[in-house]
């Protein structure tokens, strides 16, 4: 059952992603976050390929914030570890505060550009 609030996200996200696209040498970084937990993937969408991702499933027990600070410099290290230096950064409709913000605050720190 999709909420309003889940349909204005949902509005959001294709606006914004009508707007931008990943490539080989800059693919979109995608922040997908839950109740729980918190998941980026790094997206060629010319090939429709995920290059790299990371998630907080299994760091040890901490806040939410400090968890996606943390699933930002994996995720960074990770991208790092492929080839990525530059990304395009795609918030997936969700406002950019708290853990969003968070992970590109940690990703930034980890090395990416965006």
């Amino acid at each position: 059952m999709t909420t309003k609030k889940d349909k204005r996200r949902l509005r959001i996200k294709y606006r914004v992603r009508s707007k931008i696209s990943g490539t080989a040498t800059r693919p979109r970084m995608s922040v997908f976050r839950s109740n729980k937990q918190i998941y980026v993937q790094f997206i060629d969408d010319v090939t429709s390929t995920t290059l790299a991702s990371a998630s907080s499933l299994k760091l040890e027990k901490m806040t939410k914030s400090e968890q996606a600070t943390k699933v930002g410099e994996l995720a960074a290290k990770n991208a790092i570890a492929e080839g990525i230096k530059e990304v395009v950064f795609d918030r997936n409709g969700y406002l950019y505060h708290g853990r969003v913000k968070e992970v590109a605050e940690g990703a930034r720190k980890g090395g990416l550009k965006f």
